[in-house]
């Protein structure tokens, strides 16, 4: 009504009123009335704004990759974004008067397409795929420090680089690659699991054998110890066997000395009695022989007197032509004759 209108902007825009080319209110979350035909009103967002990109570049060695991120902003300084740019509203309050508003997005993410795709073409293929941290912070920094986007007073937030991705043919070539190098240190680390494996068994084999060659040694150590003993025990029995057949030595050597000594004496005693006998001998033959006989019969029985007389008849038998012997003188004979053992009677033929 006559020109009168009432705006009420919210607390993320930031509201300028011109009037002759002069501001004569501006702030944050401003609600007013205001006279259409003589004002103009600036609205500048200041929250936070997000502009995604989309490339397809060139790495160093010549491989195309798509590159997707994502930027965020704000309006620092309201002041210089709406000196740059057209922010202004139509007169009703309800649009923008230019497409201004929606090209400042699009300008921020011109300036950082520019740096990823410098930060892009530096590198080969796979550090490409391997750099999206590092060149979403490369292109924060360097997109902060440009003087475009201090000279429009924004802010940049954050850089997000959300992939980076080859051609498909090339994908399925770095993925085949990539799953015949897992497979390669699958094949390594089973490799490598067996040779554990065998060396673990090589040590457990190795010390059983140790073990086996202590106790071989321990074994030998103790036959060792008992063919000693074994041997000290032979050498005391061989000593005293010894000293044994010393004493068996020295013994037999006394009975040999002692029967040397009794043939001797035998020997001695026999040469007495022949010598006695040669010289008995010796005076018998020069004497006369009834003298010898007389000195037989001295101390004889009756019976060898008898038989010793018969002995004589029986030597001049050839002179005796009869001889008579009566029952009476045999009989008397007969029992002076000794038995002998078995019945039988002494000196009898």
């Amino acid at each position: 009504m006559l020109g009168i209108q009432f705006i009420k902007a919210q607390p993320t825009v930031h509201l300028m009123q011109f009037r002759k080319g002069q501001v004569v209110r501006e702030g944050a979350g401003l609600s007013f009335f205001y006279y259409a035909p003589n004002s103009t009103l600036v609205a500048v967002p200041v929250a936070s704004q997000e502009s995604g990109f989309m490339l397809e570049l060139v790495t160093a060695d010549f491989q195309s990759v798509t590159v997707q991120g994502q930027i965020s902003f704000r309006v620092r300084d309201p002041k210089r974004t709406a000196a740059l740019m057209d922010f202004s509203l139509v007169p009703t309050g309800k649009g923008y008067a230019s497409q201004d508003p929606q090209r400042l997005a699009e300008r921020v993410a011109v300036q950082a397409k520019v740096i990823v795709q410098q930060a892009v073409q530096a590198l080969e293929l796979k550090a490409a795929l391997k750099a999206s941290a590092t060149i979403a912070r490369a292109a924060q920094q360097q997109l902060g420090s440009q003087t475009e986007m201090d000279a429009l007073g924004l802010e940049i937030l954050g850089v997000s680089i959300v992939a980076i991705k080859p051609v498909p043919d090339i994908a399925r070539a770095l993925e085949a690659e990539a799953r015949e190098s897992n497979l390669k240190a699958a094949d390594d680390a089973i490799y490598l699991r067996r040779m554990a494996s065998v060396q673990n068994e090589r040590a457990i084999r190795q010390n059983e054998l140790d073990t086996e060659i202590a106790v071989e040694q321990k074994k030998r150590q103790i036959q060792e110890t008992q063919m000693e003993a074994k041997a000290a025990v032979i050498r005391r029995q061989n000593e005293l066997r010894g000293e044994q057949m010393g004493s068996d030595i020295e013994l037999e050597q006394r009975r040999k000395e002692l029967v040397v000594g009794q043939a001797d004496n035998i020997r001695q005693l026999a040469e007495a009695e022949a010598h006695k006998v040669s010289s008995l001998m010796q005076a018998l033959d020069k004497a006369d022989p009834r003298v010898v006989q007389a000195l037989a019969a001295a101390g004889m029985q009756p019976g060898q007197l008898i038989a010793q007389a018969f002995g004589s008849i029986a030597e001049k038998a050839e002179r005796i032509g009869q001889l008579n012997v009566s029952p009476e003188l045999l009989n008397s004979l007969m029992n002076a004759v000794p038995q002998l053992p078995g019945g039988a009677r002494k000196g009898a033929a």
